[in-house]
């Protein structure tokens, strides 16, 4: 199957995928457990760069060929999870002869609509990870992972009835909650790259908001932090708050601080013109946030160190 022009093929029902892939259509409409061994046309141009309608969390293993996400060859020997949410646009480069085995779930929206899952899964903050922030999993990780998705492909098989949708989001459930859990101790294992990063991002904000940039653009924000970092903003506040117990936002917030501790006290501008020179456009946006970080205001922090 071939697609016209740039732009990303919406698959916007499981059927259509299913379809594109050349597997059996799906039991369910809005829930399905594809087995990666079953799929053929890897290569196909239309799967080049592809946007989802629904939920997708893969597990791939066994890998033989080159599949590229972004700039990242991936080796798929381990088992590696992969995470997109609707509407998430996904570019992926393919080589002939690709063979790979392991689960895919597809998840609608509309199938978790009415249960606390369909809120939640929001805060499963790894559905807007970039995909070269897969999560790699241990061989017993693995195991657990294969086991509940096995489990959600054979109630998925099963004829429907009044149990069905109901014990197929409670397993998804824990699948997901199994991966929060894998992406925590990824975190950790990984300590002494993201140790790296974190002192590129301390550096990154003492660049800023000592060259003048802050004057000049504004408070960093941390879609531009995470874009100098070449991470997603979601992986970035996850692993910091991992690390150091404060996400992005918090890093930022406390670089302009400590920057406007140092103007206070070694300069005698006024508030108003500390805050303009931080990148606020109101004065008193300054004030609410130092007394918030420090419990006291920007004056009574200057005046504590005496008369000049």
């Amino acid at each position: 199957m071939k697609k016209a022009g740039n732009k990303p093929y919406v698959f916007n029902s499981i059927a259509d995928l299913h379809r594109v892939l050349e597997v059996s259509q799906p039991k369910n409409p809005l829930v399905s457990v594809i087995n990666f061994e079953e799929i053929k046309c890897f290569d196909d141009e239309v799967l080049r760069s592809v946007s989802y309608n629904f939920y997708c969390i893969a597990i791939k293993k066994n890998f033989e060929g080159k599949m590229k996400y972004g700039q990242q060859y991936y080796d798929f020997d381990g088992g590696v999870m992969t995470f997109f949410s609707p509407l998430q646009v996904v570019t992926t480069h393919i080589l002939d002869g690709i063979k790979l085995s392991g689960y895919w779930l597809v998840l609608h929206p509309d199938f978790i609509r009415n249960y606390p899952l369909g809120k939640t899964i929001k805060s499963f903050g790894y559905f807007d990870y970039a995909v070269n922030e897969a999560l790699h999993l241990s061989e017993s990780e693995e195991i657990m992972v294969e086991t509940v998705m096995a489990n959600i492909a054979k109630e998925v098989a099963f004829p429907i009835d009044n149990y069905s949708q109901d014990v197929i989001v409670s397993h998804i459930e824990v699948l997901l909650n199994y991966c929060n859990r894998f992406y925590n101790r990824q975190f950790i294992t990984r300590r002494t790259a993201n140790n790296d990063l974190l002192i590129k991002l301390e550096n990154i904000l003492s660049n800023y908001f000592n060259s003048g940039q802050v004057q000049a653009l504004g408070i960093p924000t941390v879609q531009y932090i995470s874009s100098e970092l070449n991470v997603s903003a979601d992986y970035l506040s996850d692993m910091l708050r991992n690390l150091t117990g404060m996400n992005t936002q918090q890093h930022i917030h406390h670089h302009l601080i400590e920057k406007a501790k140092e103007i206070l006290a070694t300069t005698d501008l006024s508030v108003s013109e500390i805050a303009y020179q931080l990148g606020f456009e109101y004065p008193q946006s300054l004030n609410k946030l130092f007394k918030k970080k420090t419990a006291v205001s920007p004056l009574e922090y200057r005046n504590s160190f005496g008369p000049n």
